[in-house]
């Protein structure tokens, strides 16, 4: 349990997290560092932050469930007529945050938006540990 204290997992998580709201966050910088301080890691970063990214994405879905509910305006019809499948997108920057705040906004039930935000955020980071991990091998 000593990584946990370690400064390196506080700060991919917080950065991850932070990432996954309307503030400002590097999670794939915070990523690449991590890789390569500890190049024999590579399942707990993966998990960190997509765990962080993950949370701070549910964060901004529960934000939007506090918005009032109205009509659905024309610049979201395509998010609902595609459904929570559009929130495999959720890692791309600033259109993923709207699409989380969207889907709180639209009130859609959190056992159908859960796995395809967090899956979204895993195929990122995954794509961007397995890159990397390339360099060295």
């Amino acid at each position: 349990m000593a990584w946990l204290l370690d400064a390196w997992v506080v700060g991919l998580f917080a950065s991850a997290f932070l990432s996954a709201t309307l503030l400002p966050g590097n999670s794939e910088a915070a990523l690449v560092a991590y890789l390569f301080a500890h190049p024999q890691a590579f399942w707990l970063p993966l998990a960190l932050a997509t765990a962080g990214n993950s949370l701070g994405g549910i964060v901004t879905v529960w934000l939007g469930t506090r918005l009032p509910a109205g009509s659905v305006p024309r610049r979201a019809e395509w998010l609902a007529r595609h459904g929570e499948l559009a929130l495999a997108l959720s890692w791309v920057p600033l259109l993923g945050d709207a699409l989380c705040l969207a889907a709180g906004w639209l009130r859609w039930p959190w056992r159908r938006v859960l796995p395809w935000l967090i899956l979204g955020k895993f195929v990122r980071y995954l794509a961007l540990a397995v890159s990397v991990r390339g360099l060295w091998d």
